[in-house]
């Protein structure tokens, strides 16, 4: 693949309330070696929590604000230069396109390197939207504690209990709405029922398919019919199955749609302005075509920006920009979307490791966090047909960013499927590293393994 190189270098530094200024462009990249690797599809859940607390090992009481290792305080700064030499690295290294949105306190910085388009060169541009995949379902898990805090849900209560008829028998006496929410509910995805296709790197589903419409009903039997990851709360294995459920339990408790719930409740509230969920296939406003590359099989790479996400609805459907992604987990880690409670409920993690036990991330009820030289952030990514989306925030919500691409696995798999170590990957993640940490001192003793993996949910998921 052969990525167009764009002349354009783009990127502002913004005090929050003041007059916009240029950043400085500069052509120096910094380079942060990153090791890359397939994680186990299905891990150990968390051993059982104190004596006495109902629902087994993943049913405890409202904790205590968990312990976060936060970014020192005191202004970290915000170096355009820096930031400006890692965006532009990560298109020298193949991507096509990259946008992304720093944030420091009251200092934000937006940037794009690359292009949007590669047959007219058209510049990718910070504002544009895309697609955030996964990253809806934070807002799904959101909108699903404020059900909790009215007493519609309870997390450790059985999924039967409020859809008897979709989970009837012992399933929905066993999977409880907590396991939907961090993964551990042993009910596998429905990608592969979707897209059969892909099962042997062939995108001639994603062709066919492209504007179908699926209803959620159909998604989970797909799911329900997939071979079980597990027993319920014995091990972690991502499923989009688990956050089209959810959808559909927000929609029973709530008697709305899950979209205009989550408009209403999450959306507006957080103050997000280019954030929704689409209704036919195509995005409004500016966005980047979405190239699929299907770990090389796919060659040239092909745009799937226009694509009907009936297939993601409340796992993976919404579009959104990259600052208002940071405004939203800003508003959500400071109280704005929910209790302190029910955000401690979402910070109660499960460790997921990769194969050689580096812990790739923790993973809470639809957010996860991640372990940088500088701290601990929290966020999530998303990954769909052509576009990816990383967004990460210190626990304060001032230290924050964002960034949007345009080229999806584009590795190449090894003899045993695994995705090989490429250079973009390496460029993401120091692009995030300098966006959070800059040049703060590391703040303890790094976990073993690489600093950062960008996506990691690429490495743990068991679909694409």
């Amino acid at each position: 693949m052969t990525a167009r190189r764009s002349t354009g270098r783009r990127g502002r530094l913004t005090a929050v309330g003041s007059k916009r200024g240029i950043a400085v462009g500069v052509t120096a990249a910094l380079a942060l070696g990153l090791l890359q690797g397939p994680a186990a599809a299905m891990l150990p859940a968390p051993s059982p929590g104190p004596a006495g607390m109902p629902g087994g090992p993943l049913a405890a009481a409202p904790p205590a604000a968990p312990p976060v290792a936060a970014p020192p305080a005191g202004p970290t700064g915000v170096d355009p230069a820096n930031l400006r030499a890692t965006l532009d690295a990560v298109h020298e290294a193949g991507m096509y396109g990259i946008f992304s949105s720093v944030r420091d306190g009251n200092t934000r910085w937006d940037g794009a390197s690359g292009v949007a388009d590669t047959a007219t060169g058209r510049p990718a541009t910070a504002d544009m939207r895309t697609r955030a995949g996964s990253i809806t379902k934070t807002f799904v898990a959101t909108a699903i504690l404020q059900q909790v805090e009215k007493g519609r849900v309870a997390l450790d209560a059985p999924i039967g209990t409020y859809l008897p008829d979709l989970f009837p028998g012992q399933r929905g006496r066993q999977v409880t709405v907590r396991m939907l929410l961090n993964h551990t509910s042993g009910i596998g995805d429905y990608v592969f029922y979707a897209f059969p296709s892909l099962t042997d790197l062939s995108p001639a589903d994603l062709d066919k398919e492209r504007f179908r419409t699926v209803r959620p009903e159909q998604l989970v039997a797909w799911g329900l019919a997939a071979p079980p990851t597990g027993e319920p709360g014995e091990r972690w294995s991502y499923s989009n199955t688990n956050y089209v459920i959810a959808g559909l339990l927000l929609e029973e408790v709530t008697g709305t749609k899950a979209e205009e719930y989550i408009t209403r409740n999450v959306i507006k509230k957080a103050g997000l302005k280019h954030t929704y969920f689409p209704s036919g296939p195509t995005i409004h406003g500016p966005h980047p075509r979405m190239y699929e590359s299907l770990y090389q099989h796919v060659n040239p790479p092909r745009d799937y920006s226009v694509f009907n996400m009936s297939w993601a609805w409340t796992a993976g459907a919404l579009v959104s920009t990259m600052d208002d992604l940071n405004r939203f987990y800003r508003t959500l880690l400071t109280g704005g979307l929910v209790n302190r409670l029910s955000l401690a409920q979402m910070q109660q993690t499960v460790p997921v490791k990769d194969p050689d036990g580096n812990v790739l991330m923790k993973y809470g009820l639809g957010i996860y966090s991640l372990n940088l030289p500088c701290g601990t952030f929290w966020g999530h990514d998303g990954a769909v047909f052509g576009a990816g989306t990383q967004a990460l925030s210190s626990a304060d919500g001032r230290r924050q960013v964002a960034f949007g691409f345009n080229l999806m696995k584009y590795q190449r798999l090894d003899a045993d499927g695994v995705p090989l170590p490429d250079p973009i990957d390496s460029a993401l993640g120091a692009h995030a590293i300098q966006a959070l940490c800059g040049t703060q001192s590391p703040t303890g003793p790094a976990e073993p393994g690489p600093p950062l993996r960008p996506l990691p949910l690429r490495f743990a998921r068991t679909g694409p």
